[in-house]
């Protein structure tokens, strides 16, 4: 029972730290501010991750993870490419517009000095990279975080910025995302 607690202890801990980042931005954010919103002592915080850099790379491969899942979700990667895509796409919109702090946390990161170290430890549990295996055969040949700028940062971008469009305009922003991308 103890893990349980230790866990969702954790896991408040990274949440705290998306929320926090997405209202405030990397800067603004302190390990006791974190804390106090988790609902745990600053020293428990500690406990868990050693650095507030941690936490955040901790808390960046989490959101990943669930974005990765989320994105999947029903989607079959075996299909043709185009329509995998946009399925794909959807699905990450649709995550994020549930979430828009996930959204702002995410741009965050990306503009932070933490973005290779945070991007690194993702890369091991990326979901999404099953669908851009999937796709490989239809991509430009372009590094993978060239890729995801021109594919799918603008879906966080738009969410994180509170834009919202309608669906004619949805799927103009998804085909000329998947044209930036394609051979």
């Amino acid at each position: 029972m103890a893990t349980d607690v230790t866990l969702d202890r954790a896991a408040l801990v990274r949440r705290a730290m998306v929320e926090l980042v997405a209202e405030r931005g990397i800067h603004g954010t302190s390990m006791s501010q974190i804390a106090e919103r988790a609902g745990v002592a600053t020293g428990t915080a500690y406990v868990h991750y050693e650095s507030k850099e941690q936490l955040l790379i901790e808390a960046f491969v989490e959101v990943k993870m669930h974005l990765g899942s989320a994105g999947l979700e029903g989607v079959d990667t075996s299909g043709e490419p185009r329509a995998l895509f946009e399925a794909v796409w959807r699905n990450v919109h649709r995550h994020l517009v549930d979430d828009p702090a996930v959204a702002r946390f995410l741009v965050q990161l990306e503009g932070s000095p933490l973005r290779e170290r945070a991007h690194a430890a993702a890369l091991e549990n990326d979901l999404l990279r099953a669908a851009a295996e999937a796709m490989s055969a239809r991509l430009v040949d372009l590094p993978t975080d060239v890729l995801y700028d021109l594919g799918i940062a603008p879906v966080v971008r738009l969410v994180a910025s509170g834009t919202t469009l309608p669906p004619r305009q949805l799927d103009l922003l998804i085909e000329s995302c998947w044209r930036a991308v394609t051979r």
